[in-house]
């Protein structure tokens, strides 16, 4: 046991003595969580952290876990794995103190503010200002696609504060406050039914220049601090079933209860070429783990998001298959619940996840640009080369 070891277990006892997790409310519980280091280990002391390796926080999560602690909900989630780091590895001590607490107990929750109309891919080219005014910035603009936007309580918002520069060169990164005066939400409806995506429009709102996260035209260096803690969350999203839990452990579970006279072997070779990959995955992301501890971060995060996106809906159109006419019933949504879920049974799931699974390959960048990143990054390939004369194999006979 090391030295780190040793205080990360001193500190959850001192912590589970003073609180029992299973009794008190979350929000309070988390609060002290933050205040005793063991929100976000590897976070300096004083923001949520102990300064100590980041693999230690699975210790600290399964302890608490064990003691009864409830797991964070889906509000958490922008939080915990994206704003954060941007905050504490960017953001100035002030800002730190006012929201790292508050976005770690779930007293604000978060969304992301990066895309828009004409700047999905290409996120450098996005076109929302922010015009200094005095010790304010003035924003104005439209977003899109911002997941869970409609119960966000700050945004991490990207803007253009210098179109005179290249375009990289002139971005500045904002914590926005989504309840501000001129931030307007509406909700997109998606293919599953569900209103899980917005649009944010901006018109003429004032955001403190204490808000501003990095220094001015610093924003994409920033961002990328945040899409690469996005990649690589989202990528660790997959892998072969632990503990009967994941995508294709219900592929598994479906092809358990099938009807033995209904299966054959093309479907069972099926499924195990997808466990393979699951598997695989699951050995790509414990790799990529390892090389972060060592501070080695590697292309595994662009690699984990790819491989998750496709392998994730290979699963999710087998298990429809599987499911048979099942597979397209079963499912419902329900505008007016909290939740916006109306499952019934697990074909209800399937067919959700079926559906939900097509934007797999579109957020946190999409499987063209983790493509290019590999390629252009890892491989050390040619970028995109402009032509500007006809080449002899560009006249193509018509």
């Amino acid at each position: 046991m090391t030295d780190a070891t040793a205080l990360v277990d001193e500190r959850i006892e001192q912590l589970l003595e003073l609180a029992d997790p299973a009794t008190m409310p979350m929000e309070e519980f988390r609060g002290l969580q933050y205040d005793h280091g063991l929100a976000w280990v590897h976070f300096p002391e004083g923001r949520g952290g102990l300064g100590v390796a980041p693999s230690l926080q699975s210790r600290v999560d399964a302890r608490l876990r064990q003691a009864g602690a409830k797991a964070p909900d889906s509000r958490h989630f922008f939080g915990l794995t994206m704003a954060g780091p941007t905050v504490v590895t960017n953001g100035s001590e002030d800002l730190q103190d006012r929201l790292l607490r508050r976005m770690f107990t779930g007293a604000d929750s978060w969304c992301q503010l990066f895309s828009e109309p004409g700047a999905g891919s290409d996120l450098a080219s996005l076109s929302t200002r922010a015009v200094r005014d005095g010790d304010e910035w003035v924003i104005t603009g439209q977003k899109v696609w911002n997941t869970l936007a409609h119960i966000a309580d700050r945004g991490m918002l990207v803007t253009r504060t210098d179109p005179d520069v290249p375009k990289h060169k002139g971005l500045t990164y904002f914590a926005l406050d989504m309840h501000a005066p001129g931030v307007e939400v509406r909700p997109l409806i998606q293919i599953t039914g569900e209103a899980e995506f917005n649009e944010v429009y901006l018109t003429e709102v004032r955001v403190p220049d204490a808000d501003r996260i990095g220094a001015v035209g610093e924003g994409w260096r920033v961002a990328m601090t945040t899409l690469m803690n996005e990649r690589t969350t989202i990528g660790g999203g997959g892998g072969a079933p632990e503990r009967g839990s994941g995508a294709i452990a219900e592929a598994v579970r479906l092809w358990r209860d099938l009807d033995p006279s209904c299966r054959h072997g093309g479907e069972l070779d099926r499924l195990m070429k997808l466990w393979c990959t699951a598997e695989a995955l699951r050995l790509t992301n414990m790799r990529a783990g390892q090389n972060r501890k060592a501070g080695n971060p590697g292309p595994e995060g662009s690699i984990a998001k790819l491989m998750f996106a496709e392998l994730n809906q290979d699963i999710y159109e087998m298990c429809v298959d599987l499911l048979g006419p099942a597979g397209t019933v079963g499912y419902e949504y329900r505008m007016e619940r909290t939740e916006g879920l109306g499952l019934t049974g697990p074909a209800g799931s399937s067919r959700k996840m079926f559906l939900r699974s097509r934007a797999n390959s579109i957020e946190g960048g999409t499987s063209e640009i983790q493509r290019n990143i590999m390629g252009e990054r890892v491989l050390g390939l040619p970028g995109d080369v402009r032509v500007d004369k006809e080449l002899p194999w560009s006249r193509v006979p018509r």
